[in-house]
């Protein structure tokens, strides 16, 4: 079997894991696991059905802020191997290991107070995905977010409701996916506040756990093609969840989103 002797590197980074902890908006850095929900370890989730699975499980980071953001600000999530950086010197697998190739996601959820709610009520919170990037051109969202030092930058959309919300940011990691519950799934959450915003509602909402399934084939799955190379055989790569909110409809064909982001090819 063709994954045998292509995975076989990849297990030596099997702790290559990373924590998202910092914001930044419209260029201010908002400081260290501002507003951010963080555990102390960098493991993953990769049971999709993980009560934890929205904002991560074991937090010890909650710190009661609420991070301003302004409907249509330009938002940078940092993300890091460890809390605060590289865990030792020349860190190779810092802000993650290169082998960890997949999509990153951002959702929201609307909440009433972001800094009490119950990140784990799975019938309370829906969510909508506001940013998302997978595979473009051989290129995964992983390796250009590793090429910008960890930080996965991104548009809120315009038109989003004003109020309270928790932003969950995710990584989903696809070097092992090619056995059941191989994926590996990284998502911390933000407490923010958006400013401004307009009135459209979204629609394509979901819960977490219950958005994925273990046997989509955007979750289990070979990335690599005959040469061990990290393609996906060339084909288009499907991003999993419900498509991404818009502020404006979107045609067919290669089109920017509202938060700049391409649709997949």
């Amino acid at each position: 079997m063709k994954f045998l002797t292509q995975v076989a590197p990849f297990i030596i980074c099997a702790n290559s894991h990373a924590i998202f902890q910092r914001l930044v908006v419209n260029g201010v850095d908002q400081g260290r696991l501002k507003g951010i929900r963080a555990p102390e370890s960098t493991e993953p989730i990769q049971d999709v059905n993980d009560v934890d699975f929205a904002c991560n499980k074991n937090i010890i980071y909650e710190d009661g802020s609420v991070v301003a953001v302004p409907a249509g600000a330009e938002v940078g999530a940092w993300w890091a191997h460890g809390i605060d950086g590289p865990l030792y010197p020349n860190d190779v697998h810092h802000p993650t290991a290169a082998s960890h190739k997949g999509p990153i996601m951002v959702y929201l959820a609307k909440v009433d107070d972001a800094v009490s709610a119950n990140q784990n009520s799975k019938s309370a919170l829906d969510w909508f995905k506001i940013s998302a990037r997978g595979l473009n051109y051989g290129i995964w969202a992983v390796d250009e977010l590793i090429a910008d030092g960890g930080w996965y930058n991104f548009t809120m959309p315009s038109c989003v409701p004003p109020g309270q919300y928790l932003m969950r940011v995710e990584i989903l990691a696809l070097h092992n996916a090619y056995a059941p519950g191989g994926a590996q799934f990284y998502m911390e959450c933000a407490q923010i506040q958006v400013e401004g915003g307009g009135t459209k509602k979204p629609s394509s909402l979901v819960k977490f756990p219950g958005a994925y399934n273990a046997t989509d084939p955007s979750i289990l799955l070979d990335i690599y093609d005959d040469f061990g190379r990290p393609t996906n055989g060339g084909k288009p790569y499907k991003i999993p969840g419900p498509e991404i909110f818009y502020c404006i409809p979107v045609g067919v064909g290669n089109v920017a989103d509202d938060a700049g982001v391409f649709l997949e090819h």
